[in-house]
């Protein structure tokens, strides 16, 4: 189950909450009350190690030559 971090516009107040898909998202803030709860989206860092797929992935020039 992924983990949600919800931000109150109100009055500022985040936290994280595990659901599952199918639960419907939060509105309620618990500390003040207000029905201004937001889902925060964090980024995410992706690192790509070893040769993959640059290398393997990359157009050669050859191919382009020999399109035209």
């Amino acid at each position: 189950m992924p983990v949600y971090v919800y931000q109150c516009k109100n009055c500022g107040h985040a936290f994280e909450k595990r659901q599952s898909f199918s639960e419907d998202a939060l509105r309620t803030c618990p500390q003040c009350g207000e029905d201004t709860l937001r889902k925060r989206f964090n980024t995410v860092g992706v690192v790509f190690k070893g040769s993959g797929f640059y290398s393997t992935d990359k157009g050669s020039s050859s191919s382009s030559s020999q399109a035209e």
